[in-house]
């Protein structure tokens, strides 16, 4: 059952917003959502749709006013020498000027530098030193003689953030909802739809907050354009910084010998390297070096002084090939700087997100519905900062002993982050800690596969990425993107369909009787998938199928019955005759249509040799396909087993194997 908005403003009354509200200010300002979402907080925290327009009018009129558009600087600074005093929303940075003794404020749109500020503000809000903050400011404008004087006062300042979180209180009511109305809580909150994303495309959305809840956490996640990579990094939060990986310095990431200034990691949570991919890009290998070291001990030098900082390191970047081709020719690095492609370097990622796996936005994708003030989020999460899961798991599993202590600190602490935003009351059931562990072992792997693969001295030590549960059951964790199209360089074969022995081929040509039953898990978002592959060959030989399936009514259903019909004509010799009996469920909205759907399906069947009929039973809650050749079919979802497609001229329309799975289970057994 979808969550209600009424149950989020119930609960976290002034503290949610509606997300598209966001969106219909910000036009073309290039305005945080943060700072919208903070002024939205403070007039639209409400479910009532008058309320909700009239705070919308009165934020709209604060940022028509108020916020500083660079092309109407001059405007603003008129205005403030006009009226004495305004107040304008830009972004502020500060820099101490020593040859005068004094701290001297830029503004970035209003383009005014070097304006005096008291000493009282930086203590206050210390962030001013680094790369700026967003902040309501009263600027002031009196005459000034002499040379270093200035006219500009700043009069009163106040970053845009909210200044107070109450954590205990977010953990008893985390404890009113369920684990899946909590994700969609936080999609939400993303200004994402969970509508249109799978569990576990929900949990890599989620993972992308990891570094915002995980002192020095280093994260990589590299895929194709236009999934939104950089959204959260960018506007989520007013603990991290976003900067392209080209305009980054040794001075500027962490210490500036000349002026002895911290840089970014010393004022962040979080640093975002963006546009982080390109062979071609030049970087300096010194600071691959400093980042390295501090990528692997918190801490960096500066002369003889070791400092340390816990802001984690996030690389963004975009892949220039398919996942296919880049683990038969290359590997999912090959795309990084040179200085970057370096195994010491990257061993030091914790887990690399598999950027290829998440959709490209659409209008579809983005939320209606009300989500956590981003603001409100971001300090929640600084505060889960200070918690540690990352030896939680060890209650109910074990990590296999050949996993090295660098492996197992990056599978504990992505096990942690995932507690903290999902389950931040600590309470959890046994399978959702092996959800959780299950993806910090994978995001893990994905990047000790590489190495192997970059270095073969990786693969001296022998590392089996599984664990067991305290009663001794064994648990082994592969990478989605090796069980869709396999890993050539590392020897391993695809396992989208059963657990294959190694004499497929020779089986190719053997009787059906020859065959093995088996039982697979397939994944969610895994591709390469086909009625055929999954159990093409144990419809062979059978001339009386029972297809079970209680959802058999809309018309990507249907179609999906239609394509199985069409793999069983394929298979059976063209002289012989089959009947094919469905039997399914109905409502009265659907059922004059499914009956003429199902009726035109028969009777372009019949030309085939293939005799369709089908039945509705209300009772029917099987799922399965039975035949008179021995087998039977166990379909946990039914043949409704991918994803919906973008649209009708999508090419997974036509061909299964590009449609993304949900997932569900398929087991064969001899009957």
């Amino acid at each position: 059952m979808k969550l209600s908005n009424k149950k989020i403003n119930e609960y976290f009354a002034g503290r949610v917003v509606r997300k598209d509200l966001t969106n219909r200010i910000k036009g073309n300002a290039s305005v945080p959502t943060y700072v919208l979402e903070y002024l939205l907080g403070q007039y639209c925290a409400t479910d009532d749709e008058q309320t909700i327009e009239e705070g919308v009018e009165m934020v709209k009129d604060i940022i028509f006013k108020h916020f500083v558009h660079r092309e109407e600087a001059q405007i603003i600074k008129s205005t403030i020498k006009e009226n004495g005093s305004h107040r304008i929303i830009d972004k502020v940075s500060v820099k101490l000027n020593d040859k005068l003794d004094r701290y001297e404020a830029s503004f970035a749109n209003l383009g005014l530098k070097k304006i005096p500020i008291v000493t009282n503000f930086i203590k206050a809000y210390p962030k001013l030193l680094s790369e700026g903050v967003w902040s309501i400011t009263t600027m002031g404008y009196t005459p000034a003689e002499g040379k270093d004087s200035s006219p500009w006062i700043i009069e009163n300042l106040k970053p845009i953030q909210i200044s107070f979180v109450d954590l205990q209180e977010y953990k008893e009511i985390r404890k009113e909802f369920s684990k899946e109305e909590w994700i969609e809580l936080i999609m939400q909150s993303l200004g994402l739809n969970p509508e249109e994303y799978t569990n576990r495309s929900r949990l890599l959305q989620v993972a992308r907050l990891i570094p915002f809840v995980e002192n020095n956490y280093n994260l990589i996640e590299l895929g194709p354009k236009g999934t939104g990579k950089s959204h959260v990094y960018s506007e989520f939060s007013p603990h991290g910084i976003l900067i392209s990986g080209g305009e980054v310095s040794k001075a500027k990431l962490f210490v500036n010998n000349t002026t002895g200034e911290i840089g970014l990691v010393g004022y962040w949570d979080v640093v975002t390297l963006d546009e982080f991919a390109g062979r071609s890009k030049k970087s300096d290998r010194g600071l691959v070096d400093i980042l390295k070291n501090y990528m692997a001990n918190k801490s960096f030098s500066r002369g003889t002084h070791v400092m340390q900082a816990d802001a984690s390191m996030v690389m963004i970047g975009n892949t220039e090939h398919t996942v296919p081709h880049m683990l038969k020719h290359t590997d999912l690095f090959d795309v990084l700087p040179r200085e970057y492609y370096d195994t010491a370097f990257l061993d030091r990622v914790h887990a690399y997100l598999p950027g290829w796996e998440t959709k490209k936005l659409r209008n579809e994708m983005f939320t209606s519905d009300f989500g956590f003030i981003v603001d409100y989020l971001a300090e929640i999460l600084k505060e889960l900062r200070k918690e540690d899961y990352t030896k939680a798991y060890l209650a109910h599993f074990d990590l296999s002993s050949t996993i090295t202590t660098r492996d197992k600190t990056s599978i504990e602490k992505t096990f942690s982050g995932l507690v903290k935003i999902i389950y931040p009351h600590g309470e959890y059931t046994k399978e959702e800690a092996k959800e959780l562990l299950d993806f910090a072992v994978e995001s893990r792997k994905r990047v000790k596969d590489q190495l192997r693969k970059m270095d073969e001295t990786f693969n001296d030590e022998k590392v089996d990425f599984e664990y067991t549960t305290k009663d001794g059951k064994l648990y082994q964790i592969e990478t989605l993107e090796v069980m869709e199209y396999g890993d050539p360089k590392l020897n391993i074969l695809p396992s989208s369909r059963r657990a294959q022995s190694s004499d497929t081929k020779e089986r190719q040509s053997e009787p059906v009787q020859y065959l093995e039953g088996f039982s697979i898990t397939v994944r969610d978002n895994q591709t390469n998938i086909s009625y055929k592959e999954l159990f093409g060959e144990y419809l062979v030989g059978a001339t009386q199928y029972v297809v079970k399936d209680p959802y058999v009514r809309l018309h990507y259903q249907i179609r999906n019955f239609a394509e199985l019909c069409r793999l069983i004509a394929s298979l059976k010799p063209v002289d012989q005759e089959i009947k094919i009996h469905l039997v399914t469920s109905n409502t009265e909205e659907y059922l004059e249509a499914t009956q003429q759907a199902l009726s035109e399906l028969a009777d372009s069947l019949s030309d085939l040799g293939i005799e369709l009929s089908f039945e509705f039973n209300d009772t029917q809650h099987d799922r399965c396909i039975e035949m008179d050749n021995g087998w039977k079919i166990i379909l946990g979802r039914g043949l409704d087993i991918w994803q919906k497609t973008t649209g009708r001229y999508d090419i997974a329309e036509i061909y299964q194997e590009k449609r993304l799975c949900r997932e569900f289970d398929v087991t064969v057994v001899n009957v």
